[in-house]
């Protein structure tokens, strides 16, 4: 294996492995704004989609000023456009990610909102880190623009 390659892998590593630490602190955001959301009396889906964008609000800073620190942002209107290809992404992977398995498990399968809405975020967070990855937090020296 080339140099590069090798630290391109790990680059790779450690921004995967800060995703997740980042994630796991979002997951506990989630699941206390759905709970708290569940207990004022709104319905379920409602308050996961709050619940996730919430959740998404939160790790953007984090994953932002931390996991890909390595890419500065240039000023504030990048980290606007980064705030919007978070949120236009993962955010809609997330949110609808969720609110179609919430649909499946809390709606048809009767399970308990948390456990359900847990299971959502893992099968979620792979493509998000993707989409974060290559998308969101991509080098500055790549040619697309949004």
């Amino acid at each position: 294996m080339e140099q590069e390659e090798r630290s391109r892998l790990k680059q790779l590593t450690t921004h995967w492995v800060k995703f997740n630490i980042v994630g796991l602190l979002g997951i506990g955001i989630q699941l206390a704004a759905l709970q708290t959301l569940l207990l004022s009396g709104l319905g379920y889906l409602t308050a996961t989609g709050l619940a996730v964008e919430a959740a998404i609000l939160h790790n953007f800073f984090l994953h932002q000023r931390w996991t890909w620190k390595d890419r500065p942002r240039k000023d504030v209107r990048d980290s606007l456009q980064r705030l919007i290809r978070f949120n236009s992404t993962t955010g809609l992977i997330s949110i609808f990610g969720n609110l179609l398995l919430m649909n499946v498990l809390v709606g048809w399968l009767h399970l308990n909102a948390l456990v359900a809405n847990l299971s959502a975020i893992v099968a979620c967070s792979f493509f998000n880190f993707l989409v974060t990855d290559i998308f969101v937090f991509r080098k500055q020296s790549s040619k697309l623009v949004v």
